[in-house]
């Protein structure tokens, strides 16, 4: 079969996709192979795992308005490529928090990944490893920390949710210290559950029901702080806490501390104000409040706000490696990726996420050497232009 009959057949099978029933056998599905970017993997993870499970995968909150901007908004930034200079040899590596990786792409905190395949959590950090680059592992994931700890192949990031009370909390961050974790992530945008109403709509206020190996680690992700509910919602432990949090949670931690969940600039000052290693600018994927803008576009003002105190990083909405380089060009040190390391997973499992990260690391190095770039240091904000709204 040449190549243009894999394609053909390929979009063929897509347009189908829509109408397959779950859990399709690998044998009636596209090879791995034929897919030539991440996008493509999510209707083979849709024809290979529940309904439930894609939803919970796949949803935003109250009308995804957030989910899309996400996406749009990378469409009001060109490059401006330069040319006659030496990109004959590419370089995508570097160091981060003392861990030497080959790009700067890293798999965000995805919780329940056990519900798009078995191994879960188990695969995607062996995938990590496999690409030689960090995975955060989700308060909420499938696996406990200590047992993904030692599937993986590379370094580990957790990410952190606060439980049900400080204690519960510390406990979580002590079990992924001593797990060998080397930076903690703390989402700081919980402080009330989510409307996801794809969710509601299948009378379902979480994620979907998995055959879990284990229980929920305690005081999981839905644990709610316990006093009465106000207007309907029950606030979480993270309700009732303030920037002193972050103080106290790099004394628990003994290792990089990251703050998650930053939109503004004035936020991102106080993360360092307040002794954050690091900066996460996200939205959570358009999965916590909807109407938010995308990470990309208020990407400039935190970067200037930081003056190159601490590295920031970024999630939400990437899916090509073009996507990259313009986070990397406007000062972003490097990218997380979720959901489509998750459509692989539940694609291929641990080939699919590998090959998910393999593809966005091509298409990086690919614009890279295209816009004249030929290591990261030197991408600035002259390869980009920003449209005004």
């Amino acid at each position: 079969m040449t190549r243009r009959d894999a394609a053909r057949n390929l979009l063929a099978w897509m347009a189908g996709a829509p109408f397959l029933r779950a859990q399709q056998p690998l044998d009636r599905l596209p090879a791995i192979d034929d897919l030539v970017n991440v996008f493509e993997f999510e209707p083979v993870a849709k024809a290979r795992i529940t309904h439930a499970a894609y939803e919970y995968v796949a949803s935003g909150v109250d009308d995804e308005w957030t989910v899309r901007r996400n996406r749009d908004a990378f469409g009001r930034i060109t490059l401006l490529p330069r040319f006659l200079r030496d990109v004959g040899k590419l370089d995508l590596s570097l160091e981060l928090f003392g861990s030497r990786l080959d790009m700067p792409i890293l798999v965000a905190p995805t919780g329940s990944q056990g519900l798009s395949h078995a191994d879960g959590e188990l695969a995607m950090a062996r995938a990590a490893g496999a690409t030689k680059t960090i995975m955060v592992v989700s308060t909420a994931a499938t696996y406990p920390i200590d047992k993904i700890a030692a599937a993986a192949t590379g370094p580990l990031w957790f990410q952190l949710y606060a439980a049900a009370d400080l204690d519960a909390t510390r406990e979580r961050v002590d079990r992924a210290v001593a797990a060998g974790c080397k930076a903690v992530c703390y989402t700081v945008d919980s402080q009330y559950p989510p409307n996801r109403e794809r969710l509601l709509r299948d009378r379902s206020s979480g994620p979907p029901s998995a055959s879990s190996p284990r229980p929920r680690q305690p005081g999981g992700r839905g644990t709610v702080f316990q006093e009465p509910a106000q207007y309907g919602i029950r606030p979480s432990l993270a309700a009732k806490l303030t920037w002193s949090f972050v103080e106290q949670l790099k004394g628990w931690a003994n290792v990089p501390v990251l703050i998650k969940g930053i939109l503004t600039a004035e936020d991102a000052r106080l993360c360092v104000e307040h002794g954050a290693a690091g900066v996460i600018v996200s939205n959570h994927g358009g999965r916590r409040l909807d109407r938010v803008p995308s990470s990309i576009e208020v990407l400039p003002e935190i970067v200037d706000a930081v003056g190159g105190k601490v590295p920031i990083l970024i999630d939400s909405g990437f899916r090509r490696g073009t996507d990259i380089l313009k986070a990397l060009a406007i000062g972003a040190k490097a990218v997380l990726v979720g959901r489509p390391t998750v459509w692989g997973l539940g694609a291929y499992g641990q080939a699919g996420a590998q090959r998910a990260l393999e593809l966005l690391q091509t298409e990086l190095a690919r614009a890279m050497g295209l816009a004249g770039c030929a290591s990261l240091a030197s991408i600035d904000r002259t390869i980009i232009r920003i449209e005004s709204r």
